[in-house]
């Protein structure tokens, strides 16, 4: 197996990549209606037309994927041309995209820099195509303060929490990049979804970042891409994943009630403690308690526990009977995931015999039990793998990763 070469940007003149970074007006995308309004409200439009307004740009920014104020025809030339003088619809630049053999797509994104003199910030979102759906991993925040032993995202350093409107910004740039939207040409390539007339049908805020030490930006994201008059994504296509902050969860499920997944990856709080250091604070039996009344679960949205394979470490028959009980009274799903390798982990892959022994046991004490298949693990896209470019591999840890990858083969 081999690292799939980067594919150069598009040039930034090309509207629909034009970067937010450096840009001396600010973008619209990824703002909410209060925002779009105050925004009108800033260019004078009148606040007896401020609603209509606002509908109209939302229609084109996220129903059509609008990328110049001249696309808006419904829109009058006067305000358009006022539009024009004062905002852009400006995306992130992308730095890099990556396509991997089995069509898994990852794009190193750049956002501006805080202060002036500062670095911009990188970070990267990740589509997996099927063939009858197609989901984007969108990061939450630039870098990650958890340090999840087995995480590649984990070993790079907490910058600072996205805005709502650069989560909204990944989906865009991947809806660009893939023509998802109305009138527009589709992208072609391996493994793209040949059923259905959406390319990103499913959200996972599974990237960069705990998206419960983002919530704030995590919650108006949510509402603007499940707007039925935009993105149209139902709360039910979008989950979020949580390493366990419990005081969270039950705000989430109350106030937005988007699926919930739990990256658990073990079943004693001596082992998790290690894999998952959150947990010293919030131990396993917090968390269980807060995933046992969570408003928004049920046997119709049952709640995704994460399980990692790790050789010798959490494989075990006996880890898989203390999970399933554990799991008791919950409505529940186990997702094991092959370990990902990544240069200068310790840990390795779990046997698939070991795999599919612990499967076993969980499916026969009732609970769908599915072994996600890796994908993307060539560009470093594969679940625990994303760390963003500015943090770049060096020649040799590529090396390793290619050697790994090839005894995994």
């Amino acid at each position: 197996m081999t690292v799939a070469a980067p594919i150069a940007p598009s040039a930034p003149t090309d509207p629909g990549l034009a970067p937010g970074a450096g840009a001396a007006l600010p973008s619209l995308v990824g703002l909410d209606r209060e925002k779009l309004g105050s925004a009108l409200a800033a260019i004078g439009v009148p606040e007896r037309e401020r609603r209509m307004r606002v509908n109209q740009l939302w229609h084109w920014i996220y129903l059509r994927g609008a990328t110049d104020f001249a696309e808006m025809t419904n829109v009058s030339k006067h305000l358009r041309a006022r539009l024009e003088e004062a905002f852009t619809l400006a995306r992130p630049e992308i730095v890099m995209e990556q396509v991997s053999q089995d069509g898994t797509r990852k794009w190193l994104l750049r956002f501006p820099a805080d202060l002036p003199g500062e670095k911009p910030h990188d970070i990267e979102a990740v589509y997996i195509p099927e063939r009858d759906r197609g989901t984007l991993c969108v990061s939450s925040q630039v870098g990650c303060t958890l340090n999840c032993s087995f995480c590649h995202t984990g070993t790079q350093r907490l910058v600072r929490n996205l805005a709502a409107a650069e989560i909204v910004a990944q989906v865009m740039v991947a809806r660009d990049r893939l023509g998802d939207y109305p009138g527009r040409a589709r992208a072609v390539g391996p493994g793209l979804p040949t059923e259905g007339d959406r390319l990103v049908t499913n959200i996972v805020f599974m990237g960069m970042g705990e998206p419960l030490y983002a919530y704030d930006s995590v919650k108006e994201a949510i509402e603007i891409l499940a707007d039925g008059d935009g993105l149209g994504l139902g709360k039910r296509r979008i989950t979020v994943s949580t390493s366990g902050v419990v005081p969270e969860i039950e705000r989430l499920g109350a106030e937005v009630g988007p699926m919930l997944a739990i990256s658990l990856h073990a079943v004693r709080d001596d082992l998790r403690d290690v894999l998952v250091p959150i947990n010293k604070k919030y131990p396993i039996r917090q968390l269980m308690e807060a995933c046992r009344t969570y408003p928004a679960a049920s046997n119709a949205k049952r709640i995704t526990f994460e399980y990692v394979m790790l050789k010798g470490v959490n494989d075990s028959p006996a880890d898989a009977r203390a999970l399933v009980k554990l799991l008791e009274g919950v409505p529940a799903k186990i997702n094991l995931i092959p370990f990902n390798p990544w240069p200068g982990t310790r840990y390795e892959c779990s046997d698939w015999e070991t795999i599919e022994r612990f499967s076993d046991i969980v499916f026969r004490a009732g609970y769908a039990s599915p072994v996600r298949t890796p994908r993307g693990r060539d560009i470093l896209a594969a679940c625990g793998q994303l760390k963003s470019e500015s943090e770049k591999l060096s020649a040799r840890e590529r090396l390793a990763l290619r050697a790994m990858m090839a005894q995994e083969d």
